[in-house]
């Protein structure tokens, strides 16, 4: 069957939402690890939808990924990255929110997704939980990267905090404006990780 993305959709049910909030989740979950984050951020005016990854886990039953990490090659990550283009461009005529009014964010693996599709697209913001790079940033000319932010812990042993630093360098030379905190957590997201998270949103989008 040829992969494809589902997701879990929380909209307001009386009005159509003024900002969308994707969020991608990690190696070997699936698109039910972040759904209390809707209720945790109670945004206003946001939308939230939590697409599953097009693959299934190679152990984990009911898990999916986003690309193999359990060989060298990434396999699946080129279509994947497809996949997740196309469904991202296709959410304005399902939720009536443009790009620009839409927040990109993911954990571990979802995290070097968003640092990775998001930049190609013309959205309000970015942020990676526990991230990190899978590719080369190149300067590319004439694109205004969308605000992104950084956020890993000081504890994680899943993905090391240098994947972060190096994901903030590399990022902060091709122009990105990457705001970087580190807490002391290890391969998770805490409360005090969401809060910041919010008030970025708040700063950087609905300001």
């Amino acid at each position: 069957m040829k992969p494809t993305i589902e997701a879990i959709s929380a909209l307001p049910n009386d009005t159509q939402p003024t900002y969308l909030l994707v969020v991608l989740h990690g190696w070997g979950a699936n698109y039910q690890d972040f759904v209390p984050f809707a209720k945790v951020l109670n945004l206003p005016g946001f939308g939230y939808m939590f697409p599953n990854a097009p693959f299934d886990h190679f152990q984990v039953p009911g898990g999916k990924a986003w690309y193999a990490l359990e060989n060298q090659a990434f396999t699946g990550l080129a279509e994947s990255r497809k996949l997740l283009l196309d469904w991202l461009t296709s959410l304005e005529s399902s939720t009536g929110v443009p790009l620009e009014r839409t927040v990109m964010a993911g954990f571990s693996q979802g995290g070097a997704m968003t640092l990775d599709v998001g930049l190609t697209l013309p959205l309000a913001a970015l942020c990676s939980f526990s991230g990190y790079l899978h590719y080369e940033p190149q300067i590319q000319a004439n694109i205004t990267y969308p605000p992104t932010m950084i956020i890993h812990g000081k504890q994680d042993y899943v993905v090391p905090l240098q994947a972060a630093i190096k994901a903030k360098d590399e990022l902060s030379k091709i122009g990105v404006k990457v705001q970087y905190q580190e807490f002391e957590m290890a391969h998770e997201v805490r409360d005090d990780a969401i809060a910041l998270f919010k008030q970025f949103i708040n700063e950087e989008v609905i300001n």
